[in-house]
Order: structure tokens, then sequence, then C-alpha cells
């Protein structure tokens, strides 16, 4: 299926809606032995009073937890869709996918160490920032309650935790995921339990993506196995455009 371009407007600050906030927080990693930073967004009239839904949004291979908020603005996407009541109620936790001690996108970022980083991320994801957000935010904290999506080496990432989270997350996005990416075979080694505890599985590339072969392979598997899935095909390439839009369109399907 083709997925539709966001209406002209959709990434652009609006001075007429109400904004959410986006703020850096730091929670201590047994996982990496040290301090690690991510960004969190909170929606407009965000209140402890409340609980919402959490959305993990994952970053490609060159960039961290900034990667998204400095090339996508996702705050002002999703401040302008809550304008528009079409969110349920989240906040989004942007970690820094590569655990380990030097965790910035330096030097080469093919090397090695840095590629494991973003395995070992998933220790960390479960065992350190998954605990830390659900006891500093009023969040619900069911499967069906939590999100986790990504871009590129983030949509592989979403792909390969989350399949093998399912008692974690019922909702999971894969934006032009990378060739970390696991073999479908290891991916879905059941399924019939995953088609029975995800509410959504989402995939999506631009048809001019050079790395176009591994959703294609993941959708043609999730096919034969008849295990329910959005797969989507969009204008452009591995860029930020099919993102932003990916965001826009796959945040309006969560926690409904």
């Amino acid at each position: 299926m083709f997925l539709e371009s966001a209406p002209p407007g959709y990434d652009q600050y609006r001075d007429d809606v109400p904004r959410g906030k986006m703020a850096a927080i730091e929670y201590e990693s047994g996982t990496v032995g040290s301090k690690r930073t991510c960004m969190v967004y909170t929606p407009p009239g965000y209140t402890d009073a409340s609980q919402y839904n959490v959305l993990y949004l994952l970053h490609g291979i060159g960039g961290d937890e900034l990667e998204w908020y400095h090339h996508a603005a996702p705050q002002v996407i999703l401040d302008n869709l809550y304008a528009e009541s079409k969110l349920a109620p989240m906040i989004v936790v942007l970690p820094n996918g590569r655990a380990m001690p030097n965790d910035r996108a330096e030097g080469n970022v093919f090397d090695a160490d840095k590629i494991k980083a973003f395995e070992t991320f998933e220790a960390d994801l479960m065992n350190d920032l998954i605990p830390y957000v659900e006891s500093r935010y009023p969040v619900l904290t069911g499967p069906e309650n939590r999100a986790l999506a990504g871009l590129s080496m983030g949509g592989g990432q979403a792909l390969n935790i989350g399949l093998n989270r399912l008692h974690s997350f019922a909702w999971i996005g894969a934006f032009s995921p990378a060739p970390n990416t696991k073999a479908p075979g290891l991916l879905i080694p059941q399924p019939e339990e995953t088609t029975a505890r995800l509410r959504l599985l989402w995939l999506s590339c631009g048809v001019l993506d050079e790395l176009k072969h591994v959703s294609d392979r993941t959708h043609a598997y999730l096919a034969e196995l008849q295990v329910p899935h959005l797969w989507y095909e969009e204008s452009g390439g591995h860029d930020w455009p099919v993102w932003k839009n990916d965001l826009y369109h796959f945040s309006q399907l969560v926690f409904r």
C-alpha cells in the first residue's frame, strides 16, 4: 500500500496551538555502568494527575538522543496533531540507542563496538530506562500502553527488541529498518503468538531507499505467514521527509 504524504504545514510551528515540552533527562544505567541521557516529550496539558501511554522512539546509526529533535522537530508534529484531537495521550521517550560509555556518534559509527552497543541497548531499555520512566512519570505499564518505533538502525532495533518482547510492547513501528534487522525467521519464530499479542505492527520504506530490500524481505515473510501488519511504500529515499511522514501517520494509530 502507498502511504500518502502528510498535509502541508503538519511539521510547521503554529502560534495558535498549545505546546508540549521537550526536556533532557538523565537516568542511571546499570547495563552501561554510567548515567545516560534521553529526551522526553510531554504533551500539551500534561499533568501528574493523568496517566499516559509511552512511545519509545529510536534514532539511526549516525545519531543519538537528539537526532529526531534536531532533524524532525517531533514535538511540533505531535503538538499540531494534539490540537486536532488526533492523538491518544502519550509521552514520547527518545533514548540513545548506542548503549556504551562513550555513546556519542563520533568517529566511525560502523565500528564493531558501536554496532554491538545497539544490541546492548535492549538490556539498557528493559532494565534501566523503562523502569526509570515508569518510576518518574504517571504512565500506564501494560504492553498495550507501550509502543516501540524507530528509523533505520532504530527501526531494526524496534523489530528486534519489540518482536522479542511481546509481553512488553503491543505496538511496533519500523521506519526504513536497516540491515541490523534480524532475519524474519528469527524475528517471528512463533507467528501465532505474534498475531495474538500485537495490536499494531507497522513497516514502511521509501521507494528510492537503497535499503528497501530489508523491508521487502520482512514484509514478504509476514505476508506468507499471514501475520497482520501494515506495509507502506512511500515517496522518497532513506531520509527525513520519509521518517517525519511515518511519525505523523504512525502516532495517530497507536494506543487506540
